[in-house]
């Protein structure tokens, strides 16, 4: 779903169901910003986005996170690690699109 509305947006997207080969694809991609699950098949996101920010070169990627672990704890610990904004499912699709924008226009002001 948030696939095809951020295509209708106008935004390019590449989604991946699994993350085997998610350092592959972000290689050949190069997205200015990636949304995140934390429950993912075979790896937890928090796992990943301590991967990614782990690399010098992909961690200046902003990492919106999209997940339905509501906890405070949860919010924190993908904070800690370097997400930049956290929604909790079901997202109001328009205040993700607004987060989007904002965070793509500060990046582009940087």
């Amino acid at each position: 779903m948030l696939e095809d509305y951020l295509g209708f947006c106008g935004y390019q997207v590449l989604s991946l169901p699994t993350a085997d080969k998610f350092f592959e694809e972000i290689a050949r991609f190069q997205p200015d910003l990636i949304l995140l699950d934390l429950k993912l098949p075979g790896i937890d996101g928090y796992t990943l986005l301590e991967q990614l920010k782990a690399k010098p070169n992909l961690q200046h990627i902003p990492v919106i996170i999209v997940s339905a672990f509501a906890f405070r704890m949860d919010r924190q610990r993908a904070f800690n690690l370097g997400a930049c904004r956290y929604f909790i499912k079901p997202v109001d699709l328009t205040e993700l699109k607004t987060a989007i924008y904002d965070q793509l226009s500060h990046e582009l002001k940087d």
